[in-house]
């Protein structure tokens, strides 16, 4: 009969996962198991401590609702999104870059014509958004959904908002690559911003003296049929934060540099009555299998 004392407990919990079925789940309890328990060893763990973790959880969950998502703002601030993320595109072999998807993928993505303003009712220096999807040889990509999202002028994402309820998506929509594989919209400047500091995860990064801001970018999500999901940022050039992002998620390649320009029309022909941002950026992708992921509370379809 094995003794739960300090030497013989972890074995013994190791040993309680030996019959789940599932090869794969028993071998990531196993581990987490060891992890844990030499966590608690490593660093003679109080009770108090350990009372103030599960709470610290406990609130995390608590604060969490059909949009907005706190674990996964823990797990982006914690850089585990970020390591899961590398450990699973570790050979790029010239495919853009990844990054986080981050807790505000959330809401309606609805398809809109090329260049629509995503952002026709905010306040905020002109944007117009020229990017084209290709392959690894650069052959076009046709028929590509493409969602984009970003933040406002004001740093803050639709679904931050209590007008979200009534007024709907902001800043986020979807668009399909035409025959070239490009797509194109209008939009604002976006601006670095803080993440949400009214929660727990917030409580921490505040606490511990880390800054909560994340660089001005613009979310992107690829989903080309046979080929692996793309979810990434272009980040801004010349942004203050951009090495010192809250979230890790910051890669040189998937910044871009944004022109200040005065042209009377935007590249589509239509035309500007005001100085404006070009932002121009080509996305690649890597041939495989995968499935994107849903906004909160969306079940996935074949074709989202």
């Amino acid at each position: 009969m094995p003794q739960f004392n300090d030497t013989e407990l972890t074995a013994a919990v190791i040993d309680s996962f030996e019959e789940t079925p599932d090869p794969r789940a028993k071998f990531l309890l196993q581990e987490l198991v060891k992890s844990l328990h030499e966590y608690v060893r490593k660093t003679d763990l109080t009770f108090e401590e350990w009372e103030y973790a599960i709470d610290f959880l406990t609130r995390t969950g608590q604060k969490c609702t059909p949009i907005r998502q706190e674990f996964i703002l823990l797990s982006d601030v914690l850089g585990v999104s970020m390591l899961v993320d590398a450990v699973n595109h570790r050979e790029r072999e010239g495919a853009t870059e990844t990054t986080v998807l981050g807790p505000f993928y959330v809401g309606e993505h609805k398809q809109m014509p090329h260049g629509t303003d995503i952002s026709a009712n905010l306040p905020g220096e002109r944007m117009f958004v020229q990017s084209r999807v290709t392959d690894l040889k650069g052959k076009p990509l046709a028929g590509v959904p493409v969602d984009v999202w970003h933040a406002d002028d004001d740093g803050f994402y639709d679904s931050q908002k209590a007008s979200y309820a009534t007024q709907g998506p902001s800043s986020r929509a979807r668009f399909v690559t035409d025959a070239d594989g490009r797509f194109f919209f209008r939009t604002i400047l976006p601006c670095s911003y803080p993440i949400p500091t009214d929660g727990p995860v917030g409580e921490m990064i505040l606490q511990t003296r880390r800054h909560p801001m994340r660089p001005a970018h613009v979310h992107f999500l690829a989903n080309a049929r046979g080929y692996e999901p793309l979810i990434t940022h272009v980040f801004i050039d010349g942004d203050k934060y951009l090495d010192s992002d809250v979230v890790f998620g910051v890669k040189n390649d998937l910044i871009a540099k944004i022109e200040k320009r005065t042209d009377a029309v935007m590249p589509d022909g239509k035309p500007a009555t005001t100085p404006w941002h070009l932002m121009t950026y080509e996305f690649h992708m890597k041939p495989g299998q995968g499935t994107a992921p849903q906004p909160l509370g969306v079940k996935a379809t074949e074709d989202a």
